[in-house]
């Protein structure tokens, strides 16, 4: 038998802003609305489901400090700005960047691209169809800000300055470690 699929999976790679982590996504018939085009709240599960996942790649434990009742993460503010539509079928790249690291909240801005194709095993990004910053904060169990696990800070902080675990996943075809 072969081996069943896995979930999909973004990964590390740099450019001339620093570090940054990819994902990428399908616009599915779900969607979209009766005209083809991506309904704009389903940016925002995209945009989660990438900060999500370069979490889980940093080696970023959620669920277990929110079942060990130190907190979680929380979107605190978002400012969103829509550019140009996906359609129905388009491959979107999700590219999500830390921005700013405080005690308790970080800073991301990410985008979303059409992706336009393979180029010398490249992925070339296409049209900006959205970009957001977010703040995000670690809150302990009773909604209140706490400082984020000190380990933790220790991984963004490591990354934001373009040093980040060996252990990182790397986009295939791009150069240097983050």
């Amino acid at each position: 038998m072969n081996a069943l699929p896995l979930p999909p999976s973004g990964c590390f790679a740099t450019d001339d802003d620093g570090p940054l982590h990819l994902y990428a996504v399908r616009a599915y018939f779900e969607d979209t609305d009766l005209s083809g085009v991506v309904y704009h709240a389903n940016y925002l599960r995209w945009f989660e489901r990438a900060r999500s996942d370069m979490l889980r790649l940093l080696n970023v434990d959620q669920r277990a400090a929110q079942e060990a009742g130190e907190g979680a993460f929380a979107v605190a503010d978002m400012a969103i700005r829509f550019a140009a539509p996906a359609r129905l079928d388009d491959d979107v790249l999700i590219e999500t960047r830390i921005e700013e690291l405080g005690a308790a909240s970080i800073r991301l801005v990410q985008a979303a691209f059409r992706r336009a194709g393979v180029e010398k095993g490249a992925v070339q990004k296409g049209a900006l169809l959205a970009q957001a910053t977010v703040r995000v904060g670690f809150v302990a169990p009773d909604g209140r800000p706490r400082r984020q696990p000190a380990p933790w800070r220790s991984i963004f902080a490591q990354f934001l300055a373009g040093h980040a675990p060996a252990s990182l996943d790397l986009c295939p075809n791009q150069p240097g470690t983050p």
